[in-house]
């Protein structure tokens, strides 16, 4: 391999906004992450409902427009 060309491999500090802590190994000098295998539907079996944006509060919305809609045209 060439030298000098390679960025440095070093320990971070990776923090989850769960408030979970951990070590590992990256380029970066440290990480925080959204979700971790603390906090994470797949490994913890708890159903949790992650909004990014908003998003649920949209289909929520969608979903009542669309209840009254029909709710209406059985009128």
């Amino acid at each position: 391999m060439k030298e000098s060309i390679h960025p440095t491999y070093q320990q971070v500090h990776v923090t989850c906004t769960c408030g979970n802590e951990f070590i590992t190994r990256s380029t970066r000098d440290s990480l925080h992450v959204e979700v971790c295998s603390n906090c994470h539907p797949f490994y913890t079996g708890k159903q949790k409902l992650m909004d990014t944006g908003g998003r649920v509060e949209r289909f929520q919305r969608r979903v009542a427009k669309g209840r009254l809609h029909a709710a209406r045209s059985a009128k």
